[in-house]
């Protein structure tokens, strides 16, 4: 399909009937097979996947790091086969998933090595070469750390000037395994951000593995989705969530995907159905207790229920389910809610217990 794109704009990455995988004595082993996909340029895609599927081994490979067992790979129309060390060096950046701890460089100094594919043989840069380099740093938010000691920096920072490194290259794509891997939340989010911000000046793709599907689901305009058995889909976050993909993916006995707010729940222990009544983030924090005891919430209209949540800016009240003997209570924090289920629960498990 052509629609989304100019009609003679090539794809910034595209794979037809890829398998990745590894070659054994026995013959070869796929991991990842009939991969066919596309990047546009603009875009930031996110690869997911359960562990072990094969995610590092298909960026690895659109990288040219290691060959594909069969089918094509093209850059901007370029067959990757044809294209020489270099050539991918100047068209792909590459930011992997291992910790880069260097001593005694300065962030610019690391950026200026991105510079390798346009200088000599002895590493010698131009005017035009560390105007790059400014640019590169300017553009992946790290003015602020030029002259700082890369060694002494945080994951987060380490990774924008990675970022940086690798847009000194002036690829049309940027290829990352991992990039959160070691972030924080607020740092996983900036640099998801980053990126984002990055594509949508409109003239460089990027492609992004993670296991952090919940962001991946906000930020990624296509994802890229592996499934078990070797099979491979993609599309916008929206149809991939509808077609029940994700569920396949990831759902396990004890983990459920809900589409309505596209991210995972937790199903415990029957504790019994919970109605909350209230608005805005005191509600929702209410239902969150809840439903970490162990309870399923139920619509406000439910016939019958366990308990009923009421919350309002003084905390929550809380009345029993029909039949139910325990008097009602209430608390200013949602500790106190939490305690008083556990104590609630495990005083019927010990009722149950004794009645044996």
């Amino acid at each position: 399909m052509t629609g989304d794109r100019i009609a003679h704009e090539p794809w910034a990455l595209e794979t037809h009937d890829l398998a990745v995988g590894y070659r054994c004595r026995g013959g070869p082993r796929a991991v990842l097979e009939r991969v066919n996909a596309h990047v546009g340029t603009g875009e930031l895609v996110c690869l997911i996947g359960p562990n072990g599927i094969g995610k590092s081994t298909l960026i690895r490979t659109l990288a040219k790091l290691q060959p594909p067992l069969w089918g094509s790979i093209a850059m901007s129309g370029t067959d990757l086969a044809s294209l020489s060390p270099a050539d991918v060096a100047k068209r792909v950046g590459l930011v992997l998933t291992q910790r880069v701890d260097v001593e005694g460089l300065t962030v610019r100094r690391i950026v200026e090595l991105g510079r390798y594919p346009y200088t000599d043989w002895l590493g010698r840069t131009t005017a035009a070469d560390r105007a790059v380099v400014s640019w590169a740093i300017d553009a992946a938010g790290a003015g602020h750390l030029a002259n700082r000691d890369f060694h002494q920096l945080s994951d987060g920072d380490r990774q924008r000037v990675m970022i940086a490194r690798a847009l000194a290259q002036e690829p049309a794509l940027l290829l990352l395994d991992e990039p959160t891997a070691f972030l924080d939340v607020p740092s996983r989010v900036e640099l998801m951000g980053l990126l984002r911000q990055l594509t949508r000046r409109g003239t460089i793709a990027a492609l992004a593995s993670t296991h952090d599907l919940e962001l991946a689901l906000r930020v990624a305009d296509r994802l890229w989705l592996a499934l078990p058995g070797g099979e491979f889909v993609s599309g916008a976050p929206e149809d991939i969530v509808l077609s029940g993909a994700i569920s396949q993916a990831f759902e396990g006995p004890q983990v459920r995907f809900h589409v309505s707010d596209r991210r995972f729940r937790w199903l415990a222990c029957g504790a019994g159905i919970a109605v909350v009544r209230g608005e805005g983030s005191r509600a929702a924090m209410a239902a969150a207790v809840l439903e970490r005891e162990g309870f399923r919430i139920a619509p406000p209209g439910v016939p019958q229920c366990d308990v009923c949540i009421e919350t309002d800016d003084s905390g929550w009240h809380l009345s029993p389910g029909h039949g139910d003997s325990r008097g009602e209570h209430q608390g200013a924090d949602f500790a106190s809610l939490a305690t008083y289920l556990r104590h609630r629960s495990h005083g019927h498990e010990k009722h149950q217990h004794d009645a044996r």
